[in-house]
């Protein structure tokens, strides 16, 4: 936005504040991009101040967003803009929550329909406030772009729903094209940078969709440079295929303010071929593994390369 909110306060986090004397390794050449611009830039923020919508790509501070905002590519957050967690990594602002907004899916729909979207990318806060967490929201959201943009196919990141019983099954029912549930971390490192969250239960989100409906593709990602090993990052490639994932992510963490968790490595490009190399073998339909990989970017393309690798396999 950027919101007076987006950067985590430190009366709110005093467990942050030891980060901030700790020296942070030099960002290397291949993570600096381009200061966003341009005409087509700015009727896409242009549009998401005319429709009142949130966008992960201003809130969590994306790199990419110089690029895919000039194609017109925007990755909507509903529920609002305030989160119930306080993650490590994260530069989403953290609170008492916003009150929903009734007109929030139709909102969303008429700008994916206006950028004429052939695929879309949902996803959320998390709101252990609400009673389901927010999924009738994400369904009705997935509804109303249907009823406008047929065509569109859908992509949904969601929270992780923890003691939101029958909650993933709202969002299943309403039959998103791809349903992604971000691990982030490995399990070590769930304790300090996703205290909230509980590694099994993210884990078996995304078995609970295969299980539900095989025909949904599922799709988890990572973050490396957290303080991870190599090995564990092959540890939980074997934990996502194990639980049916298709399609996997891994990009590089960059420290949004000095009161979150610290850079403990920038990962080279040949690590993260190698990473890519290492899920292909280990069975993902996609692999997509770069220092500038989020779970949105270039996810138009992705998703198309996607449904080319199911139809290849389930044709041999």
């Amino acid at each position: 936005m950027p919101s007076p909110n987006t950067t985590i306060g430190a009366k709110r986090h005093p467990e942050k504040q030891k980060n901030e004397a700790i020296p942070q390794p030099k960002r290397p050449d291949w993570l600096r991009v381009k200061a966003p611009a341009g005409e087509l830039f700015d009727e896409t923020r242009n549009l998401m101040r005319d429709l009142n919508l949130v966008t992960v790509c201003e809130e969590a501070a994306c790199p990419n967003i110089g690029e895919c905002w000039s194609k017109k590519h925007a990755t909507m957050m509903i529920l609002g803009s305030i989160c119930t967690r306080a993650c490590a990594f994260c530069n989403i602002a953290t609170g008492r929550p916003d009150l929903l907004d009734p007109h929030e899916p139709e909102h969303v729909a008429q700008a994916v329909a206006k950028l004429n979207l052939k695929h879309v990318v949902i996803t959320s806060v998390d709101r252990d406030d609400l009673e389901d967490g927010g999924a009738t929201h994400f369904a009705h959201t997935i509804t109303a772009i249907r009823a406008l943009s047929p065509a569109t196919t859908i992509e949904i990141l969601t929270p992780d729903f923890l003691r939101k019983p029958g909650a993933v099954e709202i969002v299943i029912e309403a039959r998103p094209d791809v349903f992604n549930h971000n691990m982030e971390t490995v399990p070590r490192l769930y304790r300090t940078i996703r205290p909230g969250a509980r590694f099994e239960h993210s884990l078996s989100i995304l078995a609970q969709v295969k299980k539900h409906d095989p025909m949904i593709f599922t799709k988890s990602g990572i973050m490396v440079g957290l303080g991870e090993s190599d090995e564990e990052v092959a540890s939980i490639m074997d934990d996502l295929r194990g639980a049916e994932v298709d399609f996997m992510t891994i990009g590089q963490y960059l420290q949004p303010t000095p009161k979150h968790a610290p850079v403990a490595r920038f990962v080279t490009p040949n690590m993260f071929s190698y990473y890519e190399g290492l899920g292909e073998k280990k069975g993902f339909l996609m692999m997509a593994s770069t220092p500038l990989t989020r779970s949105s970017y270039h996810a138009d393309a992705d998703f198309a390369a996607l449904r080319l690798a199911r139809e290849k396999k389930l044709s041999i």
